[in-house]
């Protein structure tokens, strides 16, 4: 499976199921994992076997974000039947859109801070499946979402539900905490993953499973989301959205959470107050 990642010092790397070899190795004009997410999406990425140098294990590695700062970050809220009735909502008739500030995202292991108390006493967390843009693009099709797509990334994204409760308008407010979208910690290219259908996504807190689903399942699926968000604004290489989550838990300081998706991969992150 083609990866690409980041060490914690900043070196870009690209891997496979083996290990992973710097980015440089395979292609000296290559510097940051940002300059190679158009060729992901053309499908022209090298791999780790055209390298000039050894795989290292993924075990051996400490990782970062794949990009030290993502563009344009969009979440989908209530995008799963299942979710919407646990927050005895409505399911949208079409995309609940949000946008989240480049500030919030954080890498595999964060820590997620929880807000003073006085700000809000009731963060959850939700495991979700982010796409990552490739290539720039405006107005496009649902046929041809695909192939702007650079990868797919596991995201952990959180809220301040008492805060939105309060009123639906707080909705950016709280979801716009430092370290509120932990990412990574590799992205997984298109060709790799295959079809998303069968795709589950889980949220999990302490090893337990608090939400399960299906990609199947969602209402707009994460293409159609490329596709609806294209023609709203244009959707450049580093661009991330949050496909909505199957649900979500609330967390408390000393928590672990994680997010787990099949053929993906999963990160995970502490709480801490």
């Amino acid at each position: 499976m083609t990866r690409l990642a980041r060490t914690i010092d900043g070196r870009p790397l690209l891997g496979d199921d083996d290990g992973f070899v710097p980015l440089s190795s395979v292609d000296p004009s290559l510097s940051t994992i940002r300059e190679t997410l158009s060729l992901a999406a053309e499908g022209s990425l090298p791999t780790p076997d055209e390298a000039a140098a050894s795989r290292i294990p993924s075990a051996q590695l400490s990782f970062a974000a794949p990009f030290e700062r993502p563009g344009k970050l969009w979440g989908i809220g209530l995008n799963y039947a299942d979710h919407a009735s646990d927050l005895n909502e409505d399911r949208p008739t079409e995309p609940a859109s949000f946008m989240k500030p480049a500030t919030t995202a954080t890498g595999p292991g964060g820590p997620i801070r929880l807000p003073p108390r006085d700000l809000t006493d009731r963060v959850t967390a939700e495991a979700e499946l982010a796409v990552v843009i490739g290539q720039t693009c405006s107005d496009i099709d649902v046929s041809a979402a695909e192939h702007v797509v650079a990868g797919f990334i596991p995201v952990i994204d959180m809220t301040a539900e008492d805060i939105l409760e309060r009123n639906p308008r707080f909705l950016t407010r709280a979801k716009s905490f430092d370290s509120f979208f932990v990412f990574g910690p590799s992205l997984v290219t298109t060709d790799q993953v295959g079809p998303l259908d069968d795709l589950s996504v889980r949220t999990i807190v302490n090893g337990e499973v608090a939400a399960e689903n299906q990609i199947r399942n969602m209402m707009t699926s994460p293409y159609e989301l490329v596709a609806f968000h294209s023609k709203v604004m244009t959707l450049e290489p580093g661009d991330v959205i949050a496909t909505g989550t199957p649900g979500a838990k609330h967390i408390i300081p000393e928590d672990s959470v994680r997010a787990e998706i099949d053929r993906v991969g999963a990160v995970e992150s502490d709480v801490v107050g």
